[in-house]
């Protein structure tokens, strides 16, 4: 979908938002004086911009708030001045604390406020947004997330005369890694498993080198050595693991290749979505079992 305009064309313009459920049952809201309403932390994408991490990132700037994304929620369209504008929204919750103390008022938010959710309702401006909480607080309850992502564009098999483990990332593959960079932050992940793969592992890399984690590697995962019965215990030790990890703890990543791709959804009793190089599936866990899903292309 476009983000700009086509020039003597109608504007169509793309905003991403989150709804942040905080303590003692609250909802952040923003107040804009320069439209004086109050409404969900939104803003435009950035030129190639990942919705996902404009999101995060437009909590970040309009609150001080550093959000994790959870379930997805449906888009809002409205009608603006020239044109049509577009909301995609995300249920989140804090990642590192909810204090909006240092938040700093400015031109564009001057308030920023922590509103029970009883009295947010009333509080929004405008009657789409409340639409947006009822869904929200239906799917509020916290989720644990697991990002299944095929590795980058790498070199072909048909160039490639060595050990295929070791076949490498082209500079597209390593670029398309690098934009995973946000969008895996917009979840808070923060375990790395992969494929002993290289083309795997590189894909992976820059994430890594960002929140300053490993990858930990598991040939189970590899071309060469996946069976359904190797991969379906990696899946199902992963998402006990999840289970059983803290409440603050972060989503996780897993790596692997185009024919291990349809065992990983099997043992997750998902349906294989084919995914392209270095396009992911990222799942929103409740006990186990998958709540919600969304894909995000690569590249």
């Amino acid at each position: 979908m476009a983000q700009g305009s086509v020039r003597g064309g109608p504007r169509d313009v793309v905003a991403a938002g989150v709804v942040v459920f905080g303590p003692d049952r609250t909802v952040l809201l923003v107040h804009r004086p320069k439209y004086d309403d109050w409404s969900f932390p939104k803003g435009k994408l950035d030129p190639g911009e990942r919705a996902a991490a404009a999101a995060v990132r437009e909590v970040l700037e309009e609150t001080g708030v550093q959000v994790r994304l959870g379930p997805p929620l449906g888009s809002q369209r409205y009608p603006i001045r020239g044109g049509d504008k577009t909301v995609l929204y995300w249920a989140g919750r804090p990642g590192d604390g909810h204090d909006i103390g240092a938040y700093v008022p400015n031109d564009e938010v001057d308030e920023v406020r922590w509103v029970p959710e009883e009295k947010a309702r009333g509080k929004l401006t405008y009657e789409h947004d409340v639409a947006t909480l009822e869904e929200a607080l239906e799917v509020r309850k916290r989720t644990r997330t697991l990002v299944v992502l095929r590795h980058a564009v790498a070199r072909s098999k048909r160039t490639w005369s060595k050990d295929d483990r070791l076949r490498p990332l082209l500079a597209g593959g390593h670029r398309q890694a690098e934009r995973l960079v946000p969008v895996l932050a917009a979840y808070g992940v923060a375990r790395l498993v992969s494929s002993g793969s290289t083309r795997c592992v590189q894909t992976l890399a820059p994430y890594a080198a960002a929140v300053d984690a490993k990858v930990e590697v598991d040939d189970a995962l590899s071309e060469e050595d996946a069976t359904p019965k190797r991969v379906r215990r990696v899946v199902t030790e992963l998402l006990d693991d999840l289970e059983a990890s803290s409440k603050h703890a972060g989503g996780t990543v897993l790596c692997t290749h185009r024919p291990v791709l349809p065992m990983v959804f099997d043992a997750l009793g998902l349906p294989d979505p084919k995914l392209e190089k270095g396009e992911m599936l990222v799942m929103h866990l409740r006990h186990g079992s998958v709540v919600a899903t969304e894909r995000h292309q690569g590249g």
